[in-house]
């Protein structure tokens, strides 16, 4: 039996999915590396290092802080979510997957021909994708045009538009088009979350290209700044929290994270930034994240 032949359960539906208390979101975030780890073992490509270390960023946004609905994922009063740097789609798909938005059992689809999980997200793909991604840096001026546009057209439903970025596109000069416009526009509704671990696919975001101060230059473009561990679940959300209350400026989550996270011989190492697990490798990570819930 293949890792992706066990019947893993779901995560029980409720009818405010976003509501699920802080306690129950670290088991909920190690079911989700468990599923990025079988998908990549059993695509044979794919990257680990990004998607493992925004675990508890996509739970938080999917199981706590969004308002959402999979039975309706058209709902006209939903927050919505834009995964910029796309490469991470297993986070991602595993996220709504976990949520309710298709079969679990789909997941083993990854990156296969005709599959509905591509490598990157294609938004008419799936039911909760808003963004086709892959030329990094292009999601924040996305989530700024859907932010801008929502706080025009939408204004008296409240909605708030999340954008998660990864550090080393941060190099992008888009980014920063993006940033300048949402900064001019005074976009409050729109928060960023910058999944700063520190490496990219070349080596070692310091070493490719420094970023130095990341908060002020964010400051800079005119946007409220907040730091968080990313992992710390009750972190996120109070940082998520704050942003909420900032109205007239755009707010922007850099959150520290482990590349690799959950995965002893992944973290820290840029070469897993694009990079899957071999079966061997993938049973001892499973097992390892498996007995973390016995604790």
């Amino acid at each position: 039996m293949t890792l992706l032949d066990r019947n893993t359960p779901a995560i029980a539906a409720t009818s405010d999915p976003w509501l699920l208390p802080p306690a129950e979101l670290d088991d909920i975030a190690r079911r989700i590396r468990i599923s990025i780890i079988e998908m990549l073992a059993s695509a044979k490509s794919g990257h680990s290092a990004g998607p493992l270390g925004m675990a508890e960023i996509l739970t938080v946004l999917y199981f706590h802080a969004m308002r959402h609905d999979p039975a309706n994922p058209e709902w006209a009063e939903r927050d919505v979510f834009f995964l910029s740097n796309g490469h991470t789609a297993p986070v991602l798909y595993a996220a709504l997957a976990h949520a309710g938005y298709f079969p679990l059992e789909e997941l083993s689809t990854l990156r296969r021909l005709g599959t509905r999980l591509q490598g990157h997200p294609e938004r008419t793909a799936l039911p909760g994708l808003e963004n086709t991604s892959g030329p990094l840096g292009s999601g924040l001026s996305q989530a700024a045009g859907y932010a801008y546009a929502s706080q025009i057209i939408d204004q008296d439903l409240h909605r708030f538009v999340y954008v998660a970025m990864g550090d080393g596109e941060l190099n992008e000069g888009n980014i920063w088009e993006a940033a300048m416009f949402a900064g001019k526009y005074k976009l409050g509704r729109l928060i960023g979350i910058v999944d700063r671990n520190y490496i990219q696919i070349d080596g070692l975001t310091e070493d490719v290209m420094p970023l130095d101060d990341l908060r002020a230059k964010w400051e800079s473009f005119g946007w409220h700044v907040l730091e968080v561990d990313g992992h710390d679940v009750s972190e996120l959300i109070g940082a998520i929290n704050q942003a909420k209350a900032v109205a007239q400026k755009p707010s922007v989550i850099l959150a520290y994270t482990v590349p690799g996270k959950g995965v002893p011989f992944m973290e820290y190492d840029y070469r897993w930034h694009g990079k899957p697990p071999t079966a061997d490798q993938a049973i001892s990570a499973v097992a390892r994240l498996e007995k973390e819930s016995a604790r």
